[in-house]
């Protein structure tokens, strides 16, 4: 699955999304791409469309019709859609006893109900396709400060796992991309030099493994899968392997 199917990328004006929808041009996909900010969203498409059939919507993923716009935007059929838009919420990062109720349900609705939403809007277009829900791994270890960000991912994580056993007929995965040296990375920490992170490019590989070695669904760890020819893409190994 590559050349002449259409996948959606949210979040990609930047960051990993950007980098994985280069890796998806570069592979003869045609893209549907979103992002918040239009000036970043436009330079990202103009690279894009160098290389395949790219439309790019700005607006939030949090709005009812900027997701209706991206479900038309593909067509009739959907081969992929990655949910990698989110947000951090409040930097610097507070304590859960201290974070403020609106802040968190804002953070809930971009990082977890959005991409449900758009899962819904999409499931009538995405027979056979790929889901793939980027998650972290601050959604399944209690760190200090990220209780907000860890609870709409631990969420997001769960949603996907059932979503999985419900429609075998897709392939429906949570990926943790990893540390990276990317924008809201540096959100988190305020000041701090994190050019020791890797940047998302080299969380691009195994994303496009799981998508390309038909991976069974289940919970993934970008970086330990390496290459499209590794062992733990061919034999679906991820975190105990399958639904997690």
């Amino acid at each position: 699955m590559s050349a002449g199917a259409t996948a959606i990328v949210t979040g990609a004006s930047r960051g990993l999304g950007r980098a994985l929808a280069r890796a998806l041009a570069e592979r003869g996909w045609s893209l549907v791409v979103d992002a918040r900010g239009r000036a970043d969203l436009e330079r990202a498409a103009d690279e894009l469309a160098e290389l395949t059939d790219v439309r790019a919507l700005a607006g939030d993923v949090a709005d009812p019709a900027h997701r209706s716009a991206l479900i038309a935007a593909a067509g009739e059929r959907i081969d992929l859609l990655v949910n990698n838009a989110s947000i951090l919420g409040p930097s610097p990062l507070p304590a859960i006893a201290d974070y403020p109720p609106g802040e968190l349900a804002a953070v809930l609705e971009v990082n977890l109900l959005a991409p449900l939403a758009l899962i819904q809007l999409a499931l009538p277009r995405l027979a056979g396709g790929v889901i793939v829900n980027v998650t972290s791994d601050a959604g399944v270890e209690p760190y200090p400060g990220w209780g907000g960000y860890g609870s709409a991912k631990a969420a997001l994580e769960q949603l996907t796992a059932v979503l999985a056993v419900e429609r075998p007929d897709l392939r429906v995965y949570a990926v943790d991309p990893g540390d990276m040296r990317t924008r809201m990375h540096q959100e988190a920490f305020p000041g701090e030099d994190i050019s020791d992170r890797p940047p998302p490019e080299e969380s691009v590989p195994g994303i496009i493994a799981l998508i390309e070695q038909a991976c069974p669904s289940g919970r993934y760890r970008a970086r330990e899968l390496g290459d499209a020819g590794s062992d733990a893409a061919r034999r679906g190994v991820a975190e105990a392997g399958g639904i997690r």
